[in-house]
């Protein structure tokens, strides 16, 4: 085994956070590198707790079919599950103290870090990713990411917006100039024209609606009935949740937060921070889908490591010997 989990220094173990990204990681054929995986068979399982056939998902759906916003979060979800199994079966996760996820891979940190069953969890994304797309039918709307810009800046050109009557929020705060807006057509392209002038560009994201914004409200009450019908564990690992960038290691807030989270920013650079500062962690391991959470991390945690398993590929790469 490599020492990927120690430290260079003395060879104690680091502390660890697990990592998981949200929809848009999605893609053709993505199930293909977990194919012959021990872990495969839970595919099984996860299709029986969502009622979608998730192995067809994974293995044989088009890009178009991934875009739709329900299927498309089953499907990441599934991914990160496999990748947590086969990197605890492989022993590369190290001293494990905290998880936390991306939007949907949330979800998959509260099972990671055994707040929820895997049947609840899968239960829960399904119940979620239906109630966002009906949501964003009745409601539509868009996102874009805006680079260039502080969260400042796009946050006053964004209430800028609203004054002259459009709908616009921020919705994810990823990491340093990296933002993503939400809000109607016409208001992500006000803010494009407002964000060139000030220096920054805005590149539309190809969504099924405008998601973390006020205009997700109406999926609460499905979500609702959802979360009312899991049981959260008493205590567990922390998972630093996205709404507010804290540390929750019990159940009793998590049915809260998760639909505060269907309206509410991702505050993705805060809970790394939370992660690498409060909680000392020093290695981050993105389990799932691409490697988009690395990115981030490394811009926010310079001095973290960052270990992204994406694959049985990259997997087997770590579990090397070392000479």
């Amino acid at each position: 085994m490599t020492d990927e989990n120690t430290s260079p220094t003395d060879g104690t173990l680091v502390r660890t956070a697990l990592v998981f990204p949200g929809q848009g990681a999605q893609k053709q054929g993505m199930g293909e590198v977990w194919r012959e995986a021990e872990s495969w068979p839970l595919v099984a399982g996860i299709s029986e707790h969502t009622g979608v056939d998730v192995e067809d998902l994974l293995l044989k759906a088009d890009d178009e079919t991934l875009r739709r916003t329900d299927l498309a979060q089953i499907a990441v979800f599934t991914t990160e599950v496999l990748a947590h199994r086969e990197a605890a079966a492989a022993g590369v996760l190290g001293e494990v103290v905290a998880c936390a996820g991306h939007s949907l891979g949330e979800y998959t940190a509260l099972y990671a870090a055994g707040a929820l069953s895997l049947a609840d969890a899968a239960r829960l994304v399904a119940a979620r990713g239906r109630a966002m797309r009906v949501c964003a039918e009745r409601s539509p709307g868009t996102m874009a990411a805006v680079v260039r810009l502080d969260a400042e800046t796009v946050a006053a050109l964004a209430a800028r917006a609203q004054e002259a009557g459009e709908e616009l929020w921020v919705a994810n705060v990823n990491a340093p100039g990296a933002i993503v807006v939400s809000g109607t057509a016409d208001g992500v392209a006000r803010l494009g024209e407002s964000a060139v002038e000030s220096g920054g560009k805005v590149i539309p994201l190809k969504v099924g609606g405008a998601f973390h914004s006020p205009r997700m409200a109406d999926a609460a009450a499905e979500l609702e009935a959802a979360l009312a019908t899991v049981e959260f564990a008493a205590e567990h690992m922390p998972v630093v949740a996205n709404v507010d960038a804290r540390a929750y290691a019990d159940g009793g807030r998590w049915r809260e937060l998760e639909l505060r989270q269907l309206t509410s920013p991702v505050r993705w650079e805060e809970c790394v921070r939370t992660l690498a500062g409060e909680l000392g962690c020093t290695r981050f391991v993105e389990l799932g889908p691409g490697r988009q959470l690395t990115g981030m991390i490394r811009r926010i945690a310079k001095d973290a490591a960052t270990v992204p398993v994406d694959s049985s590929a990259a997997l087997a790469k770590l579990t090397v010997p070392s000479d």
